[in-house]
């Protein structure tokens, strides 16, 4: 009985280690969501239309994020692998292709939301308008997106210089960098959405203007804070010391670039086709009226600032892991891989159960119809149900990824999404007269399955990889 328990609660220095990674990057996420859901409730003070039109551009921006999110992943495996190793070479070279990566896939997205953004934005104004005005909806979004542009570069590089600090053990400065890019979201939202302190009111531009500025003040946290330090740590062996020459001949080894891309593109197409798997499900959502899309919008606000605890989770998982393997630490890691998905699990029944607490409160805040209020109502109840459900897989997929299992993660996650939760939305809100509240119970009931093959493919233990061997 005793072995059993050590094998699923660990001690207390195993959690003091956990939580001193993992409690940083949820200050940063919670602070970072909560002031997103101020932002969406300023948005929504101005009116339905205009926070559905911000959220639809805001979904289409999701597809970026994690587009940049999954290609710096898909390389930060080996990062902290490096790390783990004391490898100081190793880690510049994989930050300098994250540089090349995330510059490739902005430029892309930019490209493709300027000569199609509109087009993609109307496929979520073709079901029945109910309370909301689909031209105004319509002219928000453009607004919103027009503005957004500028802020995607210094999104990437932000990522890339955070993921990096993070898979290095620095989590506490990137944490510092979101906090205070959030406040700076915060402040200028109040002044150019309403127009204080004599500023015009931009609405929704001026809402995008704010959070392009706060991803610029974000990046030049990060980026001035590494160079700084990675100059003082040369002499010292500082854990810093890769960024230092870090543009200096640019030089990656053919070798390592060849290893890491077979493991860092399945990440990438994974990432990207499940966040365009959760578009096409909004999407599909939306056929049964844009009241649906103000509820989500509002139930999405409030779930993401309880999604803290198992996002940050995923992160330590995947940072610790990926250290012990580097490492060479092969005895303990599928141990301490079981404990941190129970323990991921355990604080997200305590999430749940808060987030089903504010379910009533929450949409009352909005300036929007009673229908909507009681749609997004029903949607927080269900994700709170959920939530455990949600942690087990992505502590799951985390651990998988840490050993650089990234095809087998492709096909858990993001081919999961498109072989079953996408067609029973496609069918539930086609070939039935189901109300949205049923509809999304039902494709959520379909992620049982996915934790049961989570759990499989964890214990039969072949992620244990050590990845850090190259020529160069």
């Amino acid at each position: 009985m005793s072995f059993q328990k050590s094998r699923y609660i660990g001690s207390r220095g195993f959690y003091s280690h956990v939580l001193g990674v993992a409690v940083p990057i949820a200050i940063q996420n919670g602070i970072t969501n909560f002031v997103g859901m101020l932002d969406n409730i300023m948005v929504g003070q101005v009116g339905t239309d205009q926070m559905s039109g911000v959220s639809i551009v805001n979904q289409l921006l999701f597809v970026y994020n994690l587009m940049i999110f999954g290609g710096l992943a898909g390389i930060g495996i080996f990062t902290a692998q490096f790390s783990g190793k004391g490898d100081e070479k190793g880690v510049r070279y994989t930050m300098r292709l994250k540089l090349v990566l995330s510059l490739v896939l902005t430029v892309a997205s930019a490209m493709l939301f300027a000569l199609q953004g509109e087009n993609l934005v109307r496929l979520w104004l073709t079901g029945d308008s109910g309370s909301v005005d689909a031209g105004a909806t319509m002219t928000a979004a453009r607004q919103y997106l027009l503005v957004m542009y500028a802020g995607l570069l210094p999104f990437a590089v932000s990522q890339v210089y955070s993921g990096t600090l993070r898979e290095c053990g620095e989590t506490v400065v990137p944490m510092k960098a979101g906090i205070a890019a959030v406040f700076v979201n915060l402040i200028g939202n109040y002044i150019l959405i309403y127009g204080k302190f004599g500023a015009p009111a931009f609405g929704v531009a001026g809402a995008a203007a704010a959070t392009v500025l706060s991803r610029f003040v974000e990046a030049a946290i990060v980026i001035v804070w590494t160079h700084r330090h990675a100059r003082a740590g040369v002499c010292s062996g500082s854990r810093f010391a890769y960024a230092d020459g870090l543009y200096r001949g640019f030089y990656i080894p053919a070798d390592l670039v060849r290893r890491i891309l077979p493991k860092a593109f399945p990440l990438l197409m994974n990432e990207t086709m499940w966040s365009l798997g959760m578009t096409v499900l909004s999407q599909q959502y939306s056929t049964l009226g844009l009241d649906v899309v103000a509820g989500f919008n509002i139930s999405n606000t409030i779930s993401n600032v309880f999604n803290i605890a198992f996002i940050a989770m995923g992160d330590a998982i995947s940072i610790i892991l990926g250290q012990e393997l580097g490492a060479g630490k092969m005895d303990t890691v599928q141990d301490d891989a079981t404990r941190m998905r129970v323990f991921s699990v355990f604080l997200c029944v305590i999430s749940g159960v808060l987030l089903f607490g504010v379910s009533g409160m929450f949409p009352r805040i909005y300036n929007t119809t009673a229908q909507v209020r009681a749609t997004a109502e029903g949607l927080i109840r269900i994700s709170a149900v959920f939530m455990p459900v949600y942690a087990y897989e992505n502590a799951s997929y985390f651990t998988l990824r840490s050993g650089g299992k990234t095809f087998v993660t492709f096909l858990f996650d993001s081919c999961f999404v498109w072989a079953a939760s996408i067609p029973a939305a496609y069918v539930f809100t086609h070939f039935t007269d189901w109300p949205i509240l049923t509809v999304f119970l039902a494709v959520q009931c379909i992620d049982f399955i996915k934790c049961f093959i989570g759990f499989a493919m964890v214990r039969r233990g072949n992620w244990v990889h050590d990845l850090t061997q190259y020529a160069g």
